[in-house]
């Protein structure tokens, strides 16, 4: 059943006990007398029904006929199965959201606010180092790892939004909304791993810009392989260069 409809049943018994409860509290203490003290308006039926389904029960109202007492059993039965089942709803929603943050994927919510962000795949030396510099521009930025210590280490201890999820699964990796990315950054420890979640990721995000770092000039190669739609960044090569035309630069 859909979250919509579920959410549209319980508010929708959730007012038929109290519209009952009301319209029988107000003609049984206003026409019967069923109470010990005559109910002459709608807000004292509604005070009554309230303090009865909450189960308060102050005890300045209460059933004198054998009508007013079985109606206030089925009113005390009727609203407690009904609010406890929405409690429960809401509680386990609540929960699989929980889990589902821990387990790797998104809660529906979440899903729907996800555009042009950033996705950081891996939690190799350049995406940590990136994460920091997000954070600081106030980036919208998620991290995408299949390591637990390195997820529990990042969501606990920094606050970022680190999710647990195997990079090789494309079933787990779809529900992170790569189409809608501005920028994917892939940049993981286990290199043959993150072939695969390259390719993977370009499957998902034919349109979004894609990234991949690669630390040695054996990893550059093997992702310019995999042919077009990736670009491949080398720290090493970059710092070598720059290195390299520092020195020019003192020598000329």
């Amino acid at each position: 059943m859909a979250l919509s409809l579920r959410i549209f049943i319980y508010a929708t018994l959730i007012l038929l006990v109290f519209a009952g409860g009301i319209t029988g509290t107000y003609v049984i203490g206003h026409y019967e007398n069923g109470f010990n003290v005559p109910i002459n308006s709608f807000l004292e039926a509604a005070y009554f029904t309230t303090i009865t389904i909450s189960t308060v029960g102050y005890g300045d109202i209460v059933p004198v006929t054998n009508t007013a007492r079985l109606f206030d059993i089925v009113l005390v039965i009727t609203g407690i199965g009904v609010f406890l089942g929405a409690l429960s709803f809401v509680t386990s929603e609540l929960v699989n959201a929980r889990v589902a943050t821990v387990a790797g994927r998104l809660n529906p919510f979440e899903r729907r606010l996800m555009k042009h962000h950033v996705i950081l795949v891996g939690v190799d030396s350049v995406n940590i180092r990136l994460s920091e510099k997000l954070k600081e521009k106030n980036e919208r930025f998620i991290i995408l790892s299949s390591d637990k210590d390195e997820v529990d280490q990042l969501r606990d201890e920094k606050g970022y939004r680190a999710f647990l999820v195997d990079e090789t699964d494309e079933k787990a990796m779809s529900n992170f909304r790569f189409e809608n990315a501005k920028s994917i950054v892939i940049d993981m420890r286990d290199k043959s791993r993150m072939v695969y979640a390259i390719l993977i990721i370009r499957n998902l995000a034919e349109k979004s810009r894609i990234v991949a770092i690669a630390h040695s000039r054996e990893e550059e190669m093997r992702i310019r392989s995999l042919g077009a739609g990736i670009g491949v960044v080398s720290p090493a090569e970059m710092v070598s260069n720059i290195i390299t035309q520092k020195i020019d630069e003192l020598e000329s």
